[in-house]
């Protein structure tokens, strides 16, 4: 069975349709294959790298895309155990990057440098979850807090 790696035209679509000029969170989950595949033609085809170490490698090669858009990691961590959910959907890395807009993301996603990048992120992920969010100013409780 195929995991979600990219994001789908309708989702794309669905992304562009909201709000661009307002601060952006993204949830991401991943799960990471346990050797690369990349495309037989690319230069790293012929190695024996793991997921995580392709996955290093496209965080190594965004990195500066991903400043240039404005975009910093806000949390990051190794996700031990699904509590409520399947079990099946186990998680290698999770992490919440910020982006000052929606259109910061996307332009992003347009650098030649950040379409360059992305082959090491198809090769390294065998599984994800991309979950864009409006950012909330926190409250005491849960659930509690007001638009940001």
């Amino acid at each position: 069975m195929s995991g979600a790696v990219d994001p789908t035209r309708e989702a794309m679509a669905a992304f562009r349709d909201l709000p661009g000029d307002r601060p952006i969170a993204m949830i991401n989950m991943l799960r990471f294959r346990e050797s690369a595949a990349y495309p037989s033609g690319h230069p790293n085809h012929a190695e024996a790298r793991s997921g995580a170490q392709a996955y290093a490698a496209y965080g190594r090669a965004a990195a500066a895309p991903f400043a240039r858009s404005g975009g910093r990691q806000i949390w990051l961590g190794r996700p031990e155990l699904t509590l409520i959910g399947p079990a099946e959907e186990a998680w290698d890395l999770a992490f919440i990057a910020a982006y000052p807009s929606g259109e910061a993301f996307l332009t992003m996603l347009r650098d030649p440098e950040y379409q360059t990048a992305v082959i090491h992120r198809q090769a390294a992920v065998a599984d994800s979850r991309l979950i864009r969010c409006a950012p909330s100013e926190a409250g005491a409780g849960f659930g509690e807090g007001r638009p940001a």
